[in-house]
C-alpha cells in the first residue's frame, strides 16, 4: 500500500490497497481450516481492524460472541450481541424508498480519519476498474472484521444500490481467502440505518445453507433459492469477468423492486454454481437479492430487526433471555412477516426473468 495522492481539501486520504487480477482468490480456504492461508487483503484488513479496536475507536470492545445453532431443519445461527443493541447509534428515520441524502443527519463524511482503513483501487483487467471504495470500520460491529465499503462519501449518494459500488464490493469478496467473508447491502426500508451509500463486509465463521442449496431456474441468469429462512433471487458469478454483468443485473432487478414499492437486501457469499447450462462446476460468488415489504421505523413487538444477516440465517440477538429461549419457529415467524406471499414472489420472479433477458 502507499499514501493516497490528491483528493479535495479537508478530505481524509487513507492509504491505498492497490490490487490486480492476480490478487483474486478464486478458490477460498475450506471450512475445515478457514484461517489457514489468509490473503494479503485479509491480513491488512484484520490487522487494521484489530489496531482500531485496541485504540478504542469502536463503540464497544468486541470479544467472542456466544453462538448456537437453533434446533430445526433451517439451522439458524443465533449470536448474543448485547453491546451492539445498547451502544450503537440509533438508526435514522426513513420515510420512503426514495428519501434523499440528508446532510444534517449522520453520514460518512463525518467519520474520523482513524476510522478509515484503506482505499481499494484496482489496476489492470478484466475490463475497466470499478470505482475505488473506502474501507472503514463499522464502529458497532456484528463480528470481527466488520467493515463498511464506501463509494466516495463526498458524493453524498443516498442508500440506493449502484452497479459500480456493488462490483467493487464483489471484487473485495474475491480478494479474501476466508470462506466466510461476505459482503452485503441493506436498502431503505430494508434495515439500512444510515441513508448514505454503503455496503457491509464481515467475516462469519460458520457456513450457511444458502452457499450450497440448489435453486429453481427462472431464466438464463436468474434462479430462486428457497433454502434458509427467506426465499431469494439468485445470481452467480463464476469468476472476475462475470462481476460486471452480474452487478448490472442485480441493480436492474433492485431498481425494478423499488419501482414496485418493495425494499431489498443483497448478500454475496462464496458458493456452488446453480444448475443449468453454462454453470460450470467450480465455486464462485452467489449473489442473493431479497424482495420484501418495506418497513419504516421499528415494529412494535418485533423480537429483532430483520436485515440481510437475518434473511441469510444469522440472528444477532440483543438480550440473553431471547438468545437462550428463542425457537426456530419463533425466529422464522418474525422474519417471514416481512416477505412476499408465494404467488406474488413467483409473479415478481417472472417479471425479473423477462427484464434480464433484454
Amino acid at each position: 500500500m502507499k499514501a493516497m495522492a490528491g483528493g479535495e481539501p479537508g478530505e481524509p486520504n487513507p492509504e491505498e490497497f492497490v490490487y490486480g487480477e492476480e490478487d483474486f482468490v478464486l478458490q477460498s480456504a475450506g471450512w475445515g481450516d478457514p484461517d489457514s492461508a489468509p490473503s494479503r487483503f485479509d491480513r491488512v484488513l484484520l490487522a487494521g481492524w484489530s489496531d482500531r479496536m485496541e485504540r478504542g475507536l469502536f463503540r464497544y470492545r468486541l470479544g467472542p460472541l456466544p453462538t448456537r445453532v437453533l434446533p430445526g431443519p433451517v439451522r439458524l445461527v443465533a449470536q448474543l450481541n448485547e453491546q451492539r443493541s445498547a451502544e450503537r447509534r440509533p438508526p435514522q428515520p426513513v420515510h420512503s424508498l426514495r428519501d434523499p441524502f440528508d446532510p444534517g443527519a449522520f453520514n460518512f463524511t463525518r467519520l474520523r480519519p482513524a476510522e478509515l482503513l484503506f482505499r481499494l483501487r484496482r489496476t489492470g483487467g478484466p475490463g475497466p476498474p470499478p470505482e475505488p471504495l473506502l474501507v472503514a470500520i463499522n464502529a458497532s460491529p456484528l463480528e470481527r472484521g466488520h467493515v463498511l465499503l464506501l463509494p466516495e462519501p463526498a458524493r453524498r449518494l443516498p442508500q440506493v444500490l449502484t452497479a459500480p459500488a456493488l462490483r467493487g464490493a464483489l471484487e473485495a469478496a474475491l480478494l479474501s481467502a476466508h470462506p466466510g467473508f461476505r459482503v452485503g447491502f441493506n436498502g431503505l426500508g430494508g434495515g439500512a440505518s444510515v441513508n448514505h451509500l454503503h455496503l457491509h463486509g464481515l467475516y462469519l465463521d460458520l457456513p450457511l445453507p444458502l452457499e450450497e442449496a440448489p435453486a429453481e431456474p427462472l431464466g438464463p441468469r436468474l434462479g430462486l433459492l428457497r433454502a434458509g429462512p427467506a426465499p431469494a433471487f439468485l445470481f452467480f458469478a463464476a469468476g472476475p469477468a462475470a462481476l460486471e454483468p452480474v452487478s448490472r443485473a442485480v441493480c436492474r432487478a433492485a431498481e425494478h423492486l423499488g419501482a414496485a414499492g418493495l425494499a431489498c437486501n443483497v448478500l454475496a457469499t462464496r458458493g456452488d454454481p446453480p444448475p443449468g447450462p453454462g454453470a460450470g462446476g467450480g465455486r464462485g460468488l452467489r449473489v442473493l437479492l431479497w424482495a420484501r415489504r418495506p418497513l419504516f421505523g421499528p415494529k412494535a413487538g418485533e423480537p429483532f430487526a430483520v436485515a440481510l444477516c437475518e434473511l441469510a440465517g444469522l440472528l444477532p440477538l440483543p438480550a440473553e433471555p431471547l438468545y437462550r429461549d428463542i425457537t426456530e419457529a419463533q425466529a422464522l415467524s418474525a422474519i417471514r412477516q416481512h416477505l412476499l406471499p408465494e404467488p406474488e414472489l413467483l409473479h415478481l420472479g417472472g417479471e425479473l426473468a423477462r427484464l434480464l433477458e433484454n
